[in-house]
């Protein structure tokens, strides 16, 4: 296929169902994995659990996929990597890797934001795990704390379904996979995430609000991709990290060098978790 026939993810024209269909071919073709299992959104602090799921069979630099572009933040890896894995039952699955997670703040639309848990689903995944740093609500949630996502608020004021297309959002944080994670870490606790724009950080008042309206967690990403997940068929699992207390929670100001200290500090645990979730997952 010439660059010329591939469409144009921000031409309002094009279709994103079908440029995922093009990007999903060019993943297919880079890393040889005819088909995917599950899928995984890796966020700040998350990035090394790829390397506890299994072996990498290919790496994809963003940039070289129709659609999807690095991403400019600090912490995230800008490639796609296949890894080939055992679940529990010892047979053989393959997992998509997105370390380019494109945020609604970068300002390139809610197409590329969607974009990747649609190719993900093109390629044959039918579970998508989100992952996410974030800002906790509950003192008790100290910096390095994984907790599971059962609903979310999300105040972008946007959405990634075009249309008049009406998608059900009941249980979109599968209840089924959450009880797989608490089979793998029976501590885990639960909590709803709340989508900021960003990229600034939350007001105090503004975490009082998230709170006030049922929001346990604050953070700038997850809940558009989740939305675009179960338009696209994929059954959900999100899991944050609460990398530092929310705006006013504690007197400490917030850093994005937290974010990723944390995150680091935090690596090896949550890596090791999440690899035996999706191995118990299939």
């Amino acid at each position: 296929m010439t660059s010329s026939a591939v469409p144009d993810i921000d031409d309002p024209a094009s279709d994103p169902a079908e440029v995922a269909a093009v990007a999903a071919d060019r993943v297919r073709e880079l890393t040889g994995v005819a088909s995917f299992d599950v899928a995984l959104v890796l966020g700040s602090g998350w990035g090394g659990a790829a390397a506890h799921l299994g072996e990498q069979i290919g790496e994809v630099p963003a940039d070289g996929v129709p659609g999807l572009s690095a991403s400019g933040v600090p912490g995230h890896s800008g490639t796609l990597r296949a890894i080939r894995y055992a679940d529990a039952a010892g047979e053989a699955r393959h997992a998509l890797v997105l370390g380019a997670r494109t945020h609604y703040y970068e300002g390139k639309g809610v197409r590329r934001v969607a974009h990747g848990v649609r190719v993900a689903a093109t390629a044959g995944a039918s579970v998508v795990v989100l992952t996410n740093g974030c800002g906790g609500l509950r003192p008790e949630w100290l910096p390095g704390t994984p907790v599971l996502i059962n609903d979310h608020i999300n105040l972008t004021a946007d959405s990634p379904i075009e249309g008049a297309t009406f998608v059900d959002l009941t249980d979109l944080y599968s209840s089924r996979l959450r009880a797989v994670a608490r089979e793998v870490d029976a501590s885990l606790d639960e909590g709803v995430y709340v989508q900021f724009r960003g990229p600034h950080y939350e007001t105090p008042a503004e975490v009082q609000m998230a709170k006030r309206i049922g929001g346990d967690l604050v953070g700038m990403s997850t809940a558009l991709e989740a939305i675009a997940a179960r338009q696209a068929g994929l059954e959900v699992l999100g899991l944050s990290l609460v990398t530092n207390l929310a705006a006013g929670i504690s007197d400490a100001p917030l850093s994005h060098a937290e974010v990723i200290g944390a995150g680091q500090a935090a690596g090896p645990r949550i890596g090791a978790l999440l690899a035996e979730i999706v191995r118990r997952i299939g």
